[in-house]
């Protein structure tokens, strides 16, 4: 049995194969994408045929039009706050308040964090383009900046899908599983830190040092004002589309159980983008211009191949035949190797929660172990994060990966040293919550 595994773990190699190398051979994102779906449909014995029903049937489902749905307005809201000079001049407003560059670069990336927003690294990406280009910094440093920052809460902020399934599976108030996982989000933090942004240490230390000169000879480096008042009101599409998604959210999944929580979610983001019309009296052509992107297309393309890739693996019983991996060691494979590839081929942490925490609460529960289910659960929950933040079907790398322009297999490589940092930290971690 454990050989059929083995097999079926060759078989997604090769299908992310020849998915890296269609993306290397600037094939697009989503061609590509589609291709290592077809790939990995016929080696697991889905015809052509099979195939585009299958894909087709998972572009036209709800879950991918509503996601479609949100990616378009995230990218509409960005567009025009860019194109308008607003989202400029709100960084320039917030100068006063942040005046650490390294804070300017992470922080709308952590405050988007916030939001369990699909797609996210969109909203985000072109204010890091507007605070990195002036101080140096790279296409590739600022694409890393703008994924890695994205999801520091994404291990602990209460309002994660992943998190909230992780507690409903192991029957545990919500507070007591963020404070097992609270850590990882620190760690998740240092681990940015020590990889993406110390790097650029010297060169910003030198920009400062340089402002600080300025400043004292009364130049341009003076240092800027606090204008509360300005920054809020250049904010406000921002508040509007953060908060208002995280009420509207709730409100609709209180009022309204039956219907998707991501109606609460475009409300807010159409809220913003109205406001952000209103503020800069922008016309129709500012919308025409929105619609017309090229990034939007490609988007839309990529959205539905992620989502057909997806069906085709449930489909097929990829995961099933993954799970014969376990062998002597099924407890471990179900904790760390399941959730991690999992992670990795759906991209999405809600894919592998699902996928791996049922198997492996099942094989707890067959051992006697039912008392380390924590610190089970949470190198299960580590382990999948790991793999979807080093997916290649992960949006927000993919969004990033095309907004900046840089080289997937190359900012894959990229990541990679902080998502292996990711896994040791689950290992170490995992120790401590056992023992105690």
């Amino acid at each position: 049995m454990i050989w059929e595994g083995v097999f079926a773990l060759g078989k997604i190699l090769l299908a992310f194969g020849c998915m890296l190398t269609g993306m290397r051979l600037k094939l697009g994102i989503g061609a590509s994408i589609f291709a290592g779906g077809l790939v990995l449909a016929l080696l697991f014995g889905m015809g052509p045929l099979t195939w585009v029903g299958v894909a087709a049937k998972a572009s036209v489902g709800w879950q991918c039009v509503s996601l479609a749905l949100i990616v378009v307005l995230i990218l509409m809201l960005s567009h025009v706050l860019e194109r308008t000079g607003q989202s400029l001049k709100l960084m320039d407003a917030l100068a006063g308040f942040l005046p650490s560059r390294r804070l300017r670069l992470i922080f709308f990336p952590v405050l988007i964090g916030l939001l369990p927003m699909p797609g996210g690294a969109a909203f985000s990406a072109p204010m890091v383009r507007q605070t990195g280009e002036p101080l140096g910094i790279s296409q590739d440093e600022m694409a890393l900046v703008n994924y890695w920052f994205r999801h520091v809460w994404e291990l602990s902020w209460p309002l994660y899908p992943g998190i909230i399934m992780t507690a409903g599976l192991l029957n545990l108030p919500l507070s007591t599983v963020i404070l097992s996982t609270g850590l990882g989000s620190v760690v998740f933090f240092g681990l940015g830190w020590w990889f993406i942004l110390r790097p650029m240490g010297p060169r910003l230390a030198a920009l400062d040092a340089q402002a600080g000169l300025a400043g004292q000879n009364g130049g341009a480096g003076e240092a800027p004002k606090r204008d509360l008042r300005l920054a809020f009101r250049l904010g406000l599409p921002m508040i509007i589309a953060i908060v208002g998604s995280l009420v509207l959210e709730a409100a609709v999944s209180a009022m309204f159980p039956d219907a998707s929580f991501e109606l609460g979610i475009m409300g807010a983001l159409l809220a913003a983008i109205v406001c952000v019309f209103a503020q800069n009296k922008a016309g129709m052509s500012f919308l025409w211009q929105s619609l017309m992107q090229k990034e939007l297309r490609q988007t839309l393309v990529m959205v539905a191949a992620i989502f057909a890739f997806n069906a085709v693996m449930d489909e097929a019983g990829v995961v099933r035949e993954l799970v014969k991996l376990g062998g002597g060691a099924a407890l471990l494979t179900a904790a760390v190797f399941v959730p991690a590839l999992v992670g990795m081929v759906a991209g999405v942490t809600m894919a592998f929660v699902g996928a791996a925490f049922p198997l492996m609460l099942g094989l707890l529960d067959q051992l006697g172990m039912q008392h380390q289910a924590m610190a089970w659960a949470m190198l299960a929950l580590v382990s999948g994060f790991a793999g979807v933040m080093a997916s290649p079907l992960h949006i927000c790398l993919v969004m990033t990966c095309q907004y900046f322009g840089v080289d997937m297999p190359r900012f894959w490589r990229q990541v990679m040293p902080a998502c292996l940092g990711l896994l040791v930290f689950g290992g170490g971690w995992f120790f401590v919550l056992r023992s105690l």
